[in-house]
């Protein structure tokens, strides 16, 4: 007789990691976050850069870190921008730099910036792909309408 599968839920975790607490590393997320970004050398620094600072603008309470560090992202892991919850995570491919909004199937995009996992029922993505321009104004806008969606879903709780 097999014994019953036990299913736990993830735990939460009970600390936060800011752009100003060093890691394991000693390096602050924001500096690991600008070593990575520089070690591209290309447009997707330049481009991941600027869509940083533009989350940044939107939110002065943003915190940002790297999460799932593993081979596959030699390492260094995935940027990731929170404010209670995940706003958004910022990877790098050959050919498009990717920023995905954990609850974006649920936000309002009336610029249209989502351009990419338009099929899915909580995620939604942009890709930037080399030389395209995101309007600034309508991506801040996307940004502060994550915020507020997770500051209401934190009141809930």
């Amino acid at each position: 007789m097999k014994s019953p599968k036990l299913e736990s839920k993830p735990r939460k975790s009970t600390t936060k990691s800011t752009s100003r607490k060093t890691g394991a590393t000693g390096k602050s997320p924001s500096r690991s976050i600008d070593q990575r970004n520089r070690a591209l050398g290309d447009w997707r620094e330049d481009t991941l850069a600027r869509m940083r600072t533009l989350i940044l603008e939107a939110d002065a309470e943003m915190i940002e870190e790297r999460k799932w560090k593993k081979p596959s992202n030699a390492m260094t892991g995935v940027p990731v921008w929170s404010h209670d919850g995940i706003v958004c995570t910022g990877e790098t491919y050959k050919k498009v730099v990717k920023l995905t909004f954990a609850k974006g199937a649920s936000l309002s995009d009336p610029s249209h910036l989502f351009n990419s996992s338009l099929d899915g029922n909580t995620r939604r993505a942009i890709d930037i792909h080399e030389g395209e321009k995101v309007d600034a104004r309508a991506f801040k806008a996307l940004v502060k309408s994550a915020v507020a969606q997770n500051a209401a879903a934190a009141k809930k709780r």
